[in-house]
């Protein structure tokens, strides 16, 4: 389905970025969408890895959160000077007004909201996710949730629940809102 849009808010060929926390399904939707729509996907956080040759948990090992946050920023920044992309961004991204800024400015951001009990069972067995290598995993998701959730909701132009069910399910309800985008 290739995004046909005559409002200028929601031109074509401008990014699709997909926000939320870690478990919520924006790499698996993000990929699905991308070739739905034909156009190029990029997972920020593999992005990352590319360019430093080392999985996330060893940056935060060796830098810290903060520079793995400072690479974030790095990458979204230039990844909003392209188009007609779908981006799948890290959990963290919001954090920083620079990238909200970047994620706004870049195209439709649209977050996959997620319970912290749905997130927890989809994550408690990754060791790729450092912000939850901790004592109580689930106390961390709800404490990350509650910081973060108000972020996603002020960067989206679109909230979309990922409470379960098929991913191809999910795909087409992002693709429904943002032809509605498209619309108004």
């Amino acid at each position: 389905m290739l995004l046909r849009c005559y409002n200028p808010f929601v031109s074509a060929n401008k990014n699709i970025y997909l926000v939320g926390m870690p478990g919520a399904g924006k790499t698996t939707v993000g990929r699905q969408l991308a070739r739905r729509m034909q156009r190029s996907f990029v997972d920020a956080d593999h992005e990352i890895e590319a360019r430093t040759g080392v999985r996330i948990p060893l940056i935060f090992d060796i830098e810290g959160e903060q520079g793995f946050r400072d690479r974030e920023s790095k990458v979204l920044a230039e990844l909003g000077s392209q188009s007609n992309l779908v981006v799948a961004t890290g959990g963290g991204a919001v954090l920083r007004p620079e990238n909200r800024n970047a994620l706004k400015q870049g195209g439709i951001v649209v977050y996959l909201h997620a319970t912290p009990r749905l997130l927890f069972d989809r994550t408690r067995l990754d060791p790729n996710r450092p912000l939850l290598q901790v004592a109580d995993p689930m106390k961390k998701l709800e404490e990350l949730f509650a910081e973060r959730d108000p972020l996603y909701r002020a960067v989206a132009d679109i909230v979309i629940n990922s409470l379960g069910g098929s991913i191809s399910h999910l795909v087409k309800q992002v693709e429904r809102e943002l032809q509605k985008q498209c619309a108004a």
